[in-house]
């Protein structure tokens, strides 16, 4: 009876690896064969077993055997764990391909641009509205944001990307202030952040940054008032930097820490975050005297040494509208 049952046993074992050879045979003779893609496609890959994930290859369309791949899985297992991600599959990809896709692929890079000159506010919505990233969207600090293009993967948080922006910020706002001029009447990096945020918010003109820091720093060092605009409508939006409507004698005469108009010097901190260009117009500003500049009609400026000069120039565009004055 014994003999019997090993007799037996032996039997089934023989069956199994037969039916396992003549399945990874078959497996093999697919395994660099073409696979059913018929164009790229990107796959959430769920954390869990290879049956798991076969199934979600399966209903993707990058397979057409679950069975297939699990055995090629098992096969090649000595060559890596699968990873959870969102991966890029090519279209065909063979089941070779697939297996090094999700042991050794780069997860999809997702890409986010924080455009120069927006508030703290304007980031955080722009992040709200970006669905790849995850969790709850923290307000920055004004001004602690640096503008640019940034790389990520599917999931991750938005105060993990803040973070890695005010990093960013950090560094680059270090680096202008090391290189910065000699004599600049600015007490430290800050102050320079926030002068440079005013330059970002007044023009959009690269060529006019150095030109309009030079009227401001020049300013700063007469103990003039500043009388920027964005300053005021920062305020008044409430730091929204939205402010549908032209500022008003009202608004210039509010009493707030940010109305240039009214108090002497820097307004106490930033009023959005300012690009690099900004920052270097900041620490190198243009040789010139000047003290005033007025809006020329088409979108840059005018700019004057003294104010009878200054009045010429808004005389001159106020016939075609209302300038902005500084």
């Amino acid at each position: 009876m014994r003999r019997r049952t090993i007799v037996v046993l032996a039997g089934v074992l023989l069956a199994i690896v037969a039916a396992s050879a003549v399945g990874w045979h078959l497996v093999q003779a697919r395994y660099r064969r073409p696979g059913p893609l018929v164009a790229e496609r990107v796959v959430v890959v769920p954390r869990g077993t290879p049956a798991q994930v076969a199934v979600a290859l399966l209903e993707s369309g990058v397979i057409d055997s679950a069975f297939a791949f699990r055995l090629a899985a098992q096969a090649t297992h000595s060559a890596g764990t699968l990873r959870a991600a969102e991966l890029a599959f090519p279209a065909h990809v063979s089941l070779d391909r697939v297996l090094s896709v999700l042991r050794t692929g780069r997860p999809v890079q997702h890409r986010i641009t924080i455009p120069e000159g927006l508030t703290a506010a304007q980031i955080a919505l722009l992040l709200d509205h970006t669905p790849a990233l995850a969790g709850d969207t923290p307000v920055p600090v004004e001004g602690a944001v640096f503008p640019e293009t940034y790389a990520f993967e599917l999931g991750t948080t938005r105060t993990a990307l803040l973070e890695r922006a005010s990093a960013a910020m950090g560094r680059a706002l270090a680096q202008v202030w090391q290189q910065r001029e000699d004599k600049l009447p600015l007490a430290n990096p800050q102050e320079m952040l926030t002068l440079a945020s005013m330059v970002e918010r007044e023009t959009a003109r690269p060529e006019e940054r150095p030109l309009v820091a030079a009227v401001f720093l020049n300013r700063l060092r007469r103990g003039m008032k500043l009388q920027s605009d964005p300053t005021v409508a920062y305020s008044v939006s409430g730091g929204s930097g939205a402010l549908e409507r032209s500022l008003t004698r009202t608004d210039l005469d509010w009493p707030t820490p940010y109305n240039t108009y009214r108090v002497t010097g820097l307004p106490p901190g930033p009023i959005a975050s300012p690009s690099m260009a900004s920052l270097r117009a900041v620490a190198h500003p243009a040789r010139t005297e000047d003290l005033y500049f007025v809006a020329d009609g088409s979108g840059g400026h005018n700019f004057a040494r003294t104010l009878d000069e200054h009045n010429r120039n808004v005389a001159h565009w106020r016939a075609q509208g209302e300038p902005t004055i500084r």
